[in-house]
């Protein structure tokens, strides 16, 4: 609920800023129209960028969710610091295993999404970032498949 509040709140920024970027440029000063024209550009790239997080999100989650109902995820029994966070030495030990699932099953998503766990809980947000992608992908190009 918070990112879609945080979503409408940003497309409500990038509406403001397109709004006056229109200002700028229809005073027909040319640096003005200069600024109008940035002024536009950063919206679209907002949008953008704001597009594929949403996407990325909703996506994780239905695999978070099928792989739940499947049984399927990994048991987070790693300790873990105060604030929630597994201590990194412990998730580092359990990488490799999750590491070698995709090494032996490239195909699988599960093993990628698995494997995206791994990295968050090693502190590697951007490597989970991408397995938890590639997982996506995975999945996506099977149920289009099926």
């Amino acid at each position: 609920m918070a990112a879609l509040v945080m979503a409408a709140l940003l497309v409500l920024y990038i509406a403001l800023i397109g709004w006056r970027a229109v200002q700028f440029i229809a005073s027909g000063e040319p640096a003005a129209i200069g600024i109008g024209i940035a002024l536009l550009v950063f919206p679209a790239l907002g949008l953008w960028a704001l597009a594929r997080e949403l996407l990325f999100g909703l996506g994780s989650q239905r695999l978070l969710e099928r792989m739940a109902e499947e049984g399927s995820l990994p048991v987070d029994d790693l300790p873990k610091r105060a604030s929630g966070r597994p201590i990194r030495e412990y998730a580092d030990e359990e990488f490799p295993r999750y590491r070698d699932a995709v090494q032996a099953a490239p195909e699988d998503w599960r093993a990628w999404f698995r494997l995206g766990l791994a990295y968050d809980a090693s502190g590697d947000r951007r490597r989970a970032r991408q397995a938890v992608r590639q997982a996506i992908g995975i999945e996506s190009a099977e149920r289009r498949a099926n």
